[in-house]
């Protein structure tokens, strides 16, 4: 029978076992992030054609093979930046799980909310600014592969609209793809030349007010033409 000295000095040995194993884990985990956060600091700095190994593993102050043990390859580190960094994937993220959740929350009020945000961020992230200009620079899989993960998860929340206006008359769908193209582009338009688009400078304050009530005022217009009270 182990002595009661004994079993304390077992008992105490036991947590330090598991710290040293969640160390190396830790460790990973913060290199991953400092990777990750390297791709988007490499973006800014240099654009796209800058997103080399070399120059990310500098960024992040680590030996560029951890690139390829954590990530398998540089292409899957810029990939997971750029999920990280979409508002459909990420910063919308816990708004569209609680509408497919809820869908009877899913009127007016929160699709305007949704338009909203995306317009704020879009305005103001400069990482998905240069993400959106590498988009129109030509055909690339891992944008492909994030706009294509981007529609999956946005069809959970279309399907529910489109059983909310399935005879009204109204596609839905196609009044939300010029309301959500036609934020990407003046977010760009306005960041890339500071120029006003239709008169309007949404780089200031007044402007960018004009834009947020004019999404407001046409998304409560195509519910009333749509006769849906939600």
């Amino acid at each position: 029978m182990m002595s009661k000295s004994k079993k304390a000095e077992t008992e105490n040995k036991e947590p330090k076992s598991r710290k040293v194993s969640s160390g190396p884990l830790r460790e990973k985990a913060r290199s991953m992030k400092k990777l990750v956060s390297a791709v988007g600091k490499v973006l800014q700095k240099h654009s796209y054609p800058g997103l080399t190994a070399v120059n990310i593993a500098n960024e992040a102050g680590l030996n560029r093979k951890l690139i390829y043990t954590y990530f398998g390859t540089l292409d899957n580190l810029i990939e997971t930046y750029i999920m990280d960094k979409d508002f459909w994937k990420s910063g919308a993220k816990k708004m569209l799980s609680n509408l497919v959740a809820n869908p009877d929350s899913l009127g007016k009020t929160m699709v305007n909310a949704l338009l909203q945000a995306q317009f704020d961020t879009l305005l103001n992230d400069k990482a998905q600014q240069k993400i959106m200009h590498w988009g129109l620079g030509g055909k690339n899989k891992m944008l492909r592969s994030a706009a294509d993960q981007r529609e999956a998860t946005g069809e959970a929340v279309l399907g529910i609209l489109d059983k909310d206006f399935e005879q009204s008359g109204v596609d839905i769908r196609a009044f939300l793809a010029l309301h959500i193209a036609g934020i990407y582009y003046l977010s760009l338009h306005a960041k890339s030349n500071g120029s006003n688009f239709c008169g309007i400078d949404i780089n200031e304050a007044k402007g960018k007010e004009r834009i947020s009530k004019a999404i407001q005022h046409h998304v409560e217009t195509i519910y009333k033409m749509a006769g849906v009270d939600k």
